[in-house]
């Protein structure tokens, strides 16, 4: 094929299409047109639908609702701080939920329906959740970022696929970015004096529970490929907590929420042949005090109660929707007329939850006669996913809020450039599922530190104000290497009869399969009910050369194959990443996420601290270190 080049000069670039890139859209547009400068925003898909939020959203995780004698920023960080096992960031996670109030409030300015009670307050699902009629969530907010862009002046491609980054000559700073369409033959070049990187999280790296037809079926997004973190590791940037992925509970095969059910419907999990597990392995989770004794119990022990039961034959577990849906028509049992209205009600609000946000699941129920105020429904642990965002906690490492800087325990060396958010890399940006240690931060929180991140962009742009010099060869290396599938699919193809099958070649779906095998049996995949070892992590890092040399010979015979090719090499790193932090941390701290066999308790003494990691891109080497865990906030 042959491609047009296209060269995009701006000021500031963003690099993602998500809730975290519409909040860096939204604010750093508002700063750019008062200090007269550019910003161009890349999506790989259409922006009003991209990213893990743009099938709809049934509910708000993070909304603070502080200065009204509820809750305060400092009981946001301590349930963080709490829920990820001592391991958060506490600058990081203060500065969003600070800001986040009123990024919800905005979105509501937007247009988005919050539910509200008959006094006119949010309803909440839990502590921190507000419910929402979320279909088209990412719709109203993206709508918000094209207009401030337009307004600005700026720029926004779509079905662009940003595949690698470019660096300064000197490799002192990020100087943009490359990548190719996903519609054309052009292939673009992207130059900036700062970039912000919101690519998301990582999907598919293990294998998933759904095969066959129901492949692309999963939790978070599918299209997460891990561009995050490969964006970021390419590039030199310091990572942290890239052992930590999320293993979420959800409704079997179809990936349903529960949240409403445990929050709002104040529904219980049991297993079918133990009962409610979590009040009957309670003594189970004495190895990971002192979380394991307060409210609410951590994400990963709650699921580590349930495998417990799995484990031992007592599967499978179930949601008790109906005694949920009884319950809380309870009171109303004596008037027939308000009872039978109330259980409407709530069959009703049960089956939205999911036609908000996972169609599938209420299809699924659907076909399996399944009437959620009747009887109950099975759930799962699902395959691992790497989200910053979540209750994971997997990115980089990142500068914190220059206002905070010698406040409580953090050091000093968290803070450079006086400026929020930025990378160990000059100039690079990162928010949402791209930056580490900050988890719980959901769409809201991610919208938040995304708009923080555009600001705190343009504040170090008008204080660097130069555009980098990029060296042609190194532009010619990039190209040429992002379009090689294609070459190699060209020159190989004639060579068999089946265009999946040749030597020469491997297409990028049975590399995904290669990958995903690899984690799968070697760092804790459902095969091996998450259970991984020293010598198995050893064993898949050694798989892995193989795999990097498969990469090379990845062929691709149209532009769709292209994309995905480049998707599986992002994962590639993703998995990488984790192999290597999962060797490095010698204990099992998140129970129910992964289980260390050979090390099966928690180490508070010696590992009570952030397990981060650096590549070196030109010495292909990594380096892995330890960083104390600091407080804020007693």
């Amino acid at each position: 094929m042959d491609f047009e080049t296209v060269e995009v000069t701006t000021d500031l670039l963003i690099v993602g299409g998500g809730m975290t890139a519409a909040g860096a859209a939204v604010e750093s547009a508002y700063w750019a047109k008062k200090n007269g400068l550019k910003v161009v925003l890349v999506d790989k898909a259409a922006f009003d639908r991209s990213g893990a939020v743009a099938m709809g959203l049934s509910a708000i995780n993070q909304y603070v609702n502080y200065g009204k004698g509820v809750n305060t920023i400092e009981d946001y960080v301590h349930y963080v701080r709490q829920d990820l096992m001592g391991i958060c960031r506490e600058d990081l996670v203060y500065n969003i939920a600070r800001h986040v109030d009123s990024t919800v409030h905005l979105f509501e300015k937007w247009g988005l329906p919050i539910w509200t009670d008959e006094e006119g307050n949010y309803v909440n699902e839990g502590r921190w959740q507000i419910m929402i009629n979320g279909e088209s969530y990412k719709v109203i907010v993206a709508e918000a970022a094209k207009n401030a862009m337009a307004e600005a002046g700026g720029e926004i491609y779509e079905r662009v696929f940003i595949a690698h980054p470019l660096m300064s000559a000197d490799g002192s700073r990020i100087a943009g970015a490359v990548g190719f369409s996903t519609r054309e033959n052009k292939f673009y070049i992207f130059k900036a004096k700062a970039v912000i990187c919101a690519m998301g999280g990582a999907v598919h790296v293990f294998k998933p529970r759904s095969t066959g037809e129901g492949l692309g079926r999963s939790w978070y997004a599918p299209f997460n490929s891990g561009s995050s973190t490969y964006f970021t590791v390419q590039a030199g940037a310091e990572m942290t907590c890239q052992e930590v992925r999320f293993i979420p509970i959800r409704f079997k095969d179809a990936y349903g929420p529960v949240g409403a059910w445990f929050l709002l419907f104040k529904s219980k999990a049991i297993s079918a042949g133990g009962g409610d597990y979590m009040v009957n392995r309670r003594d189970d989770l004495a190895d990971w005090e002192p979380y394991a004794s307060t409210k609410p119990l951590p994400a990963n022990l709650r699921n580590h109660a349930g495998l417990l039961d799995v484990n031992d034959g007592l599967g499978p577990l179930y949601m008790e929707t109906h005694e949920a849906i009884a319950n809380l028509a309870e009171e109303y049992k004596d008037d027939k007329k308000a009872f039978k209205k109330k259980m409407k009600e709530l069959d009703s609000e049960a089956w939205e939850d999911f036609l908000d946000m996972t169609i599938s699941q209420a299809i699924l129920w659907a076909a399996q006669n399944i009437s959620p105020d009747v009887e109950h429904s099975e759930i799962m642990a699902c395959e691992p996913y790497f989200i910053g965002s979540h209750s994971g906690a997997s990115g980089a490492w990142v500068s914190g809020p220059p206002d905070l800087k010698g406040k409580g325990e953090i050091p000093d060396e968290w803070f450079w450039e006086d400026v929020g958010n930025m990378t160990t890399v000059t100039g690079l940006f990162a928010a949402g599922d791209a930056s580490g240690a900050s988890s719980h931060k959901f769409s809201s929180g991610s919208n938040s530190e995304g708009r923080y991140a555009g600001k705190q962009a343009v504040k170090w742009i008008m204080a660097n104000n130069s555009l980098p010099e990029v060296n042609q060869a190194d532009v010619d290396a990039a190209t040429e290497k992002v379009l090689k599938p294609l070459k190699v699919f060209e020159e190989h193809c004639g060579l068999t009869t089946d265009p999946d099958i040749n030597p020469n070649y491997i297409k990028p779906q049975q590399f995904m399969f290669r990958l995903q095998k690899i984690m799968d049996e070697y760092a804790g995949g459902v095969s091996s009910a998450f259970k991984t070892s020293k010598d198995l992590l050893e064993r898949g890092l050694e798989l892995m050369v193989f795999l990097h040399e498969d990469s090379k010979k990845l062929g691709a015979n149209s532009l769709y194959e292209l994309e995905r090719c480049w998707e599986n090499m992002h994962r590639m790193w993703q998995a990488e990443a984790h192999l290597r932090t999962l060797l490095f941390r010698e204990e099992t701290r998140w129970p129910g996420y992964y289980f260390r066999t050979d090390m099966p308790k928690m180490d508070q003494e010696n590992w009570l601290a952030f397990a981060n990691c650096v590549y070196d891109p030109k010495n292909d080497s990594w380096e892995m270190k330890k960083v104390p865990v600091k407080q804020l906030i007693d």
